[in-house]
């Protein structure tokens, strides 16, 4: 397995077999995704793209850190699940974003993907809500620092 950085547009594929099985590439486009401090990861297995994840410079009002990075479009085909390599994307992000002076990651957090996010250390914040045409998701966090 490797984690390298990638392009928004290879995310695309992954994005949307995972999170937008019922909608287009078009809807698997963020808003961010080039921007200038965005950053995209992949991680390989016999250098095939198998997991993606995304990272934006951007605030949330919860959260008092003046700098902070979101998560987004994190996903992982279904024959390379449980093997570790979310958790390898985010290691490898961690100190991109910590070199950016950001001491805080945060997400929303799909309802059955809690568990993995406790497990590698973010924190809850708030009530389950919705979000229109995906499912219940959680805030979630981690500090930086």
């Amino acid at each position: 397995m490797e984690v390298l950085r990638i392009k928004s547009i290879d995310t695309y594929p992954i994005r949307q077999k995972m999170l937008r099985p019922n909608g287009t590439i078009e809807d698997c486009i963020f808003q961010g995704d080039n921007d200038e401090l965005t950053f995209h990861l992949g991680a390989f297995v016999d250098k095939k793209l198998v997991s993606v994840a995304s990272f934006y410079f951007e605030k949330h009002p919860s959260f008092e850190d003046a700098y902070q990075f979101r998560l987004r479009g994190m996903a992982t085909l279904p024959d390379f699940q449980g093997r570790g390599l979310s958790s390898a994307l985010l290691r490898t992000a961690f100190p991109v974003i910590k070199q950016n002076q950001c001491t805080l990651l945060w997400c929303n957090a799909r309802e059955k993907a809690l568990g993995f996010y406790t497990r590698v250390g973010f924190k809850p914040s708030g009530e389950l809500f919705t979000i229109q045409n995906i499912g219940k998701h959680m805030l979630m966090s981690i500090k930086l620092d």
